[in-house]
């Protein structure tokens, strides 16, 4: 028969090798009473206690008692893991029939599909360029000079030179306008749409990065009357054949004339007036910067934001919603 040391040294063995194992809260029960309960092997082997030499006894009881703490502190370490530890999978990969769902694409994302697609239709093309420009682009080719209130750092995201040109996060998609212009072959009808970034503070209706959607037309003989044509042609096919288009007088540096956009759209129920961007008549001095004659080409430009769109069509009263990525929030859409 083992003598009382070496039961105890295999005890702490296979105490600590069942517990690893033990991996559920029935599992873990059945090694407490198995190893600490009033009948476990613990117990049995401080029951012969009383039978070894005295000598033996201090030596013998302090180990034993060591051995209790040590198993019950492993315990409950191994219950509180077990305890915060995720659960078996709740889904069942290999059960034939299993409906997993579906997922959706982001309210944004589906939102800049649907307004490309509509102008995609009206013979616009897509055009793209780079969320980090130098202030040729993002300024000085859209007539806003140097010493601007626009180019205030209070009012950009500046990143340092780069080749002794100044960079920032693009404030507006306009840039994407000066490099299809510089690019592109006239007459010219593209729709610029992503990511513009301005040191907003966060509230219910400001973001420091939000979405824009650009319109440029570049020909020989047009006038506000084809812009307004356009707005209103993107105005019924995405709102309905009620919407209608109403042009506020504007200023903005690379148009002129320049107006606010609104559109009329159902809003709870009722069809409200809504501010949706910003456009014009090209200037003159953006057409000269990109090496085209103002005196041939004439142009119109609009810029729409993507969140007001999205909000105001879908009843959605804070932007900060969109991004935050509520499960919640998004599956309503």
């Amino acid at each position: 028969m083992p003598s009382i040391a070496d039961e105890i040294d295999l005890l702490v063995v296979s105490a600590d090798s069942a517990l690893v194992a033990a991996n559920s809260a029935l599992a873990l029960e059945e090694w407490r009473v198995s190893y600490l309960g009033p009948s476990g092997q613990l117990k049995s082997i401080m029951a012969r206690l009383k039978d070894a030499p005295r000598d033996e006894k201090p030596l013998l009881g302090k180990r034993l008692n060591e051995l209790k703490g040590h198993l019950e502190s492993s315990f409950e370490s191994r219950k509180s893991v077990t305890a915060t530890a995720p659960s078996a999978s709740t889904i069942d990969v290999t059960e034939p029939g299993q409906s997993l769902g579906q997922g959706r694409r982001h309210i944004l994302s589906r939102t800049i599909d649907e307004i490309v697609d509509v102008f995609g239709r009206m013979g616009f093309s897509v055009a793209d360029g780079p969320e980090i420009e130098d202030e040729w682009h993002n300024f000085t080719a859209l007539n806003i000079p140097e010493g601007h209130p626009a180019r205030d750092a209070s009012d950009n995201f500046y990143m340092g030179d780069e080749a002794g040109l100044k960079r920032l996060l693009r404030t507006q998609t306009s840039t994407v306008q000066i490099r299809a212009m510089e690019s592109q072959p006239l007459p010219l009808k593209v729709v610029a749409v992503g990511r513009v970034y301005r040191p907003d503070t966060h509230d219910a209706t400001h973001f420091s990065m939000f979405h824009q959607i650009e319109g440029l037309c570049i020909d020989r003989a047009l006038s506000l009357v084809d812009l307004k044509t356009a707005l209103l042609q993107f105005a019924r096919s995405y709102f309905g054949p009620e919407a209608e288009v109403r042009m506020r007088p504007s200023f903005f540096p690379f148009t002129e004339p320049s107006a606010e956009v609104d559109m009329k759209m159902h809003i709870r129920g009722q069809l409200q007036w809504v501010e949706i961007g910003g456009c014009g008549m090209v200037d003159p001095n953006v057409l000269t910067a990109v090496g085209i004659d103002p005196e041939q080409w004439r142009g119109y430009a609009f810029g729409l934001g993507v969140e007001r769109i999205a909000m105001r069509r879908y009843g959605i009263s804070d932007i900060r919603w969109l991004f935050e990525n509520d499960a919640r929030f998004l599956r309503q859409f």
